[in-house]
């Protein structure tokens, strides 16, 4: 009875002090509930400032943590949840003593934003050597004492896309035994961490299975139906072989792979995914990949719409914009000729009628937006008066929403 009734006083002692019996640390492993990877909506990252080919390098060398808490800030927006970053053995041979740190801030930067890190391993001399694999091994239980107890660490990724190009096929098998090897590497050295490779193909994927924890492909196909196939094969191995699986790269312009189509066949799917990229890297991938650029606006809307699962109709049954609904599209095209035809028309007026016609274009759906028509209005407003371009600019602009006046009594 008396050490029942001083359990009880210590227990209430600990609690009145401000003690708490710790939390039950979860594992990496269990992608189960909130932690199941069918909900990872990760992104790709390199910050904007860099430039390629040593892009993935100096986002280390040249890191900058004001512009990773900026950019995380961003991905925290779209309500993204999962990070992979690429950490190549460069960035170690020439800034070994300031990485660990750097490392750290970027981990603890993403979980205090409810985002998991991916860390990627490009090859290094132990993928061509195997005599060197002892520096493989250095480098990553280098990586695992400087960020393996973190909390924001979600999986390592031991390879980048092991099995592109496809040929020579002695390459790509001499980078299969590499990923073997470090997959080992880091089960031995950090067990409480998932492993996964970034393979390009789903073969490739299954050829790797039994040496990951998470599956992973990458996707850039072209169709729909090429798309679902991809996921279906993927889909049914992981099935098989009772594997999370994940897509560690989708979306890209430059090869018919829109973000908006891939993203919704892949949240039907109900698999994993990650974008590549956040950023618009304008001296990287930035022509044909990205959502932001560095001072947080975006080039194309319906990105990040996608991202936050909003698609465009493509159903029979949609309902087309009618810019002249009310008149608009027949009125700024008349004051565009009478402004044309007038000798001495006024600039601020013309800047109106281009302005008043870009709205229409844009709202309307009437205009390519490669180049927005604000965006060239707005370049006008910015330079010295030129009469010649501003004409030029109406006129095309009258060409364009010309066919779309609502003719009366049609």
């Amino acid at each position: 009875m008396k050490r029942t009734v001083f359990l009880t006083a210590v227990t209430i002692v600990m609690f009145a002090a401000g003690c708490s019996v710790r939390e039950k640390k979860i594992s990496k492993f269990d992608f189960t509930g909130p932690r199941d990877a069918s909900l990872i909506r990760g992104f790709n990252y390199t910050p904007a400032y860099v430039k390629s080919p040593r892009h993935h390098v100096d986002c280390w060398v040249s890191y900058d943590s004001s512009t990773i808490e900026f950019d995380m800030d961003l991905a925290k927006s779209l309500n993204l949840n999962q990070a992979r970053v690429f950490v190549p053995y460069q960035a170690y041979l020439e800034d070994s003593v300031a990485l660990p740190a750097k490392l750290k801030h970027f981990v603890r930067a993403c979980h205090k934003r409810g985002i998991g890190v991916m860390p990627v391993l490009q090859g290094g001399p132990w993928s061509r050597d195997t005599t060197q694999r002892y520096v493989g091994r250095n480098w990553a239980r280098f990586l695992v004492n400087a960020i393996g107890n973190e909390p924001g660490l979600a999986m390592w990724d031991v390879m980048n896309e092991p099995d592109w190009p496809t040929t020579p096929r002695e390459r790509v098998l001499r980078n299969y035994e590499s990923c073997k090897f470090m997959s080992k590497t880091f089960h031995e050295l950090d067990p409480n961490t998932p492993v996964t490779i970034g393979m390009a193909f789903v073969q490739g994927m299954i050829d790797l299975a039994d040496y990951v924890d998470v599956l992973q492909f990458h996707d850039y196909m072209q169709t729909r139906q090429q798309i679902r196939d991809t996921i279906k094969k993927a889909v049914e191995f992981a099935a098989k072989v009772k594997k999370p699986l994940i897509n560690g790269e989708i979306g890209c312009i430059a090869r018919a792979n829109p973000y908006d189509i891939t993203l919704e066949e892949h949240m039907n799917a109900k698999v994993g995914w990650y974008i590549w990229e956040l950023m618009i890297v304008r001296e990287g991938w930035g022509k044909v990949h990205g959502v932001f650029y560095e001072d947080g606006s975006v080039r194309d809307p319906s990105i990040p719409a996608a991202i936050m699962g909003f698609f465009r109709k493509r159903s029979p049954d949609i309902l087309p914009a009618v810019a002249d609904y009310e008149g608009w599209v027949t009125r700024i095209t008349d004051q565009g000729k009478k402004w044309l035809n007038n000798p001495d028309a006024q600039w601020e007026e013309g800047l109106g009628i281009a302005e008043t016609s870009a709205h229409l274009l844009e709202a309307g759906e009437l205009a390519p937006m490669r180049i927005p028509p604000t965006w060239e209005v707005e370049m006008l407003r910015q330079q010295e008066k030129d009469m010649k371009a501003l004409r030029e600019l109406i006129a095309r602009f009258n060409s364009m929403l010309e066919p779309h006046k609502i003719i009366k009594g049609r």
